[in-house]
């Protein structure tokens, strides 16, 4: 790894801030279960999960596209050469973490896994601090003006302003 990137630890990752909270959520279903609620919920809770999944899944690859085609790596631990702002980069400027967000959620609203559901929100508060601040430093520091005005257009996690 390069001096010159986001996250100079192994940890600093995605499968990691979310993978193992995720991996317990699993484990803490299974020996202390939050139930779920049942009846004329469950068919919804199940399309709303099945939902999630396939944008979460859809914006990943989509991401992971743009990101070919500059010949950008997705890797936070390799340095970058180019802002990417097209593509579902127009509407979030993290659609790979926000892509995997709506895949575990809807994982754990397709599979009654409370615990899932409740392990994001320490897991989003992380992704903020571990992965995204110190994205948005080394980008705003290595493309200045040109983040600037980018983050000035497109939302941190959906939308444009």
């Amino acid at each position: 790894m390069s001096d010159s990137v986001a996250h100079k630890r192994w940890w600093q990752i995605f499968e990691v801030v979310f993978g193992i909270p995720f991996l317990i959520a699993i484990a803490l279903q299974l020996v202390l279960p939050i139930p779920f609620p049942r009846g004329f919920l469950t068919p919804i809770l199940i399309s709303a999960g099945v939902i999630l999944i396939i944008v979460g899944v859809s914006l990943v690859v989509l991401a992971r596209r743009e990101f070919a085609k500059y010949n950008q790596p997705t890797d936070p631990g390799f340095p970058t050469t180019k802002i990417i702002s097209t593509g579902v980069f127009s509407i979030s400027r993290n659609p790979l973490y926000l892509g995997g967000i709506f895949f575990l959620a809807g994982i754990s609203l397709a599979f009654h896994l409370s615990w899932g559901l409740i392990l994001l929100i320490p897991s989003f508060v992380a992704c903020h601090y571990i992965l995204i601040a110190p994205e948005e430093r080394y980008i705003a520091s290595r493309f200045s003006e040109q983040y600037q005005e980018y983050s000035k257009t497109v939302h941190r996690w959906i939308g444009r302003k």
